[in-house]
């Protein structure tokens, strides 16, 4: 069987600094007819489940730890069986969330993730947040950024934990340099490519002060 990649939006509020935004995240769900990884959990674990389906879900994996990203991961962990992985940077924010739980396990750059007849390459990527990181399938031609890069440029900064000089050089060293025909699916809004995001590197290198 061949991996093939799910899709779903969720529709909540995202929570930092004392200020709460009305926002729509995209999940992405990655795997074959069998068993599958699901990449981040925002606000409805129905939907998720939905998309889902009978497979056996391997892992819960998160790109950061901003609560519209990991908010229902504890109850679809429950629901699922899976374990939460993320970065262990960004347990000082997935503990604003989640303070009386913690992840089943860490993330780290470089680690190789197989499910269904594919592997995601993680990509730590910070500047969003310290600990975000990107999941790559060189065979599916798709990296998942989360926050960090968008159609149009990078994720938000200029929060808290956030830093926009290290998330434009996280993306030159380690998005940029894939294909350029990579797809680009992000944590929010549209898809894009590498291609189509690389020639404006310069101008977000100029904003840096």
């Amino acid at each position: 069987m061949m991996a093939h990649i799910d899709h779903a939006v969720t529709v909540g509020t995202f929570t930092l600094d004392n200020e709460t935004f009305d926002v729509d995240n995209n999940v992405w769900v990655v795997g074959d007819d069998l068993e599958c990884v699901v990449i981040d959990t925002p606000h409805d674990v129905e939907t998720i489940l939905d998309v889902i389906g009978g497979r056996t879900v391997k892992a819960i994996l998160l790109t950061h730890a901003h609560d519209d990203h990991v908010r229902v991961a504890p109850e679809l962990s429950r629901a699922t069986g899976a374990p939460v992985l993320m970065h262990p940077e960004d347990l000082v924010l997935w503990r604003q969330t989640h303070p009386e739980v913690n992840p089943d396990g860490e993330l780290s750059d470089k680690q190789v993730i197989a499910v269904g007849g594919t592997e995601l390459h993680v990509l730590h990527t910070p500047g969003h947040a310290p600990g975000a990181v990107c999941f790559h399938s060189p065979d599916l031609g798709v990296v998942f950024t989360g926050d960090t890069l968008f159609h149009g440029g990078p994720g938000a900064t200029g929060r808290s934990y956030s830093h926009y000089g290290t998330i434009v050089e996280s993306i030159a060293d380690r998005l940029l340099t894939l294909p350029p025909e990579t797809l680009v699916h992000t944590g929010h809004g549209e898809s894009t490519t590498i291609g189509d995001e690389s020639p404006q590197l310069e101008e977000w290198r100029a904003r840096v002060s």
